[in-house]
This record gives structure tokens, C-alpha cells and sequence, in this order.
């Protein structure tokens, strides 16, 4: 299943989750401007997954619409990649992984086969947006798109992080 998603300028607000037609297939609702945490919504408008940092953590927690965790995303250190681990609870480990200047992903099971694959992209879009091509069976779309914002969060903390260093 492909879907195309996208963030919010000063990450705020809602955005529409949509399929390879057009179609609405969800939305992502962006929480605040100042912490960061997301609620993703399926084609019912049903609270699918939700993601955020817990506070002093550079792990971005995933929970269902009940509140039950999924699994935690963390940051690998790489020089020449870009690297990252979700560990989905009682499902396995996956490595998201990517060339350093690429903004195409691989995210693999622990077999090393490929699950599934994203990409920033533009145009179609605009800046900021992300296509989902899921090919796999164990982890949910939206699950995934939660691990995606993730990803993107976890660069802007980092990115933060070593502006204020200099």
C-alpha cells in the first residue's frame, strides 16, 4: 500500500493522509508547535497510532488508540548513513536505514529483508511530504507512518541540538 503524507509548517495542525488515487486515507493531526507528538487517524477517522517523546528522551514512543505500546524508535550513531531501530514490541526489531545524503529509506527486518520503503519528496507535494510503499505484513501502515514522523522528529531534535552547539 503506498500512501503520501506530510508535515505542517512549525509542526502544528492537521494534515491529510492520502492513497496513490487522492483519496483521503487518514489524517495526521500534529500536536503542538513546542513539544512534539502526533496522532494518526485511519479512513474512518479512528485514532490509529499516536507518537511522541517522553520527557529528557531522544526515544520516540509509539502507542495504538487505546494507549498500548507498539515499540520504541531511537537514532543509531553512523558516520556515513543514516540510521535508526524500531523495536515493535513482541514483533521484532527493524532497521531504518538510509545513504547519508539520500532521502530514501529502507526499513528491513532483522532477516534484512525489506519490509518496506519511504521518501521524502517534493513537488507533488510540497517540502516535507513523504510517500509509504508497505510491502509487508508486520507492522501496520499507520504504524508505520508514526514510525516515519518519528524519524522526522528525532532529525529536527538533532538538528536543533547541534545548531545550539556552535
Amino acid at each position: 500500500m503506498q500512501l503520501y503524507f506530510r508535515d505542517n509548517m512549525f509542526n502544528r495542525g492537521v494534515t491529510e493522509i492520502l492513497d496513490e488515487h487522492q483519496s483521503v486515507a487518514g489524517r495526521l493531526d500534529l500536536k503542538s508547535a513546542l513539544g512534539s507528538s502526533i496522532d494518526v487517524y485511519g479512513p474512518q477517522d479512528e485514532l490509529v497510532c499516536s507518537g511522541k517523546f517522553k520527557v529528557f528522551s531522544n526515544k520516540w514512543f509509539i502507542t495504538d488508540g487505546r494507549g498500548n505500546e507498539l515499540g520504541v524508535l531511537r537514532c543509531r550513531f553512523s558516520f556515513f548513513s543514516k540510521k535508526y531501530t524500531y523495536e515493535a514490541a513482541g514483533r521484532g526489531s527493524f532497521d531504518i536505514v538510509a545513504p547519508a545524503f539520500s532521502k530514501e529509506y529502507e526499513i528491513l527486518e532483522e532477516s534484512g529483508a525489506q519490509t518496506a520503503r519511504f521518501e521524502k519528496v517534493s513537488g507533488w507535494f510540497s517540502a516535507g511530504a513523504y510517500l509509504l510503499d508497505n510491502h509487508g505484513e508486520r507492522l501496520d501502515t499507520y504504524e508505520l507512518i508514526t514510525v516515519i514522523m518519528g524519524v522526522h522528529e528525532i532529525q529536527k531534535q538533532n538538528n536543533s541540538a547541534a545548531g545550539g552547539a556552535t
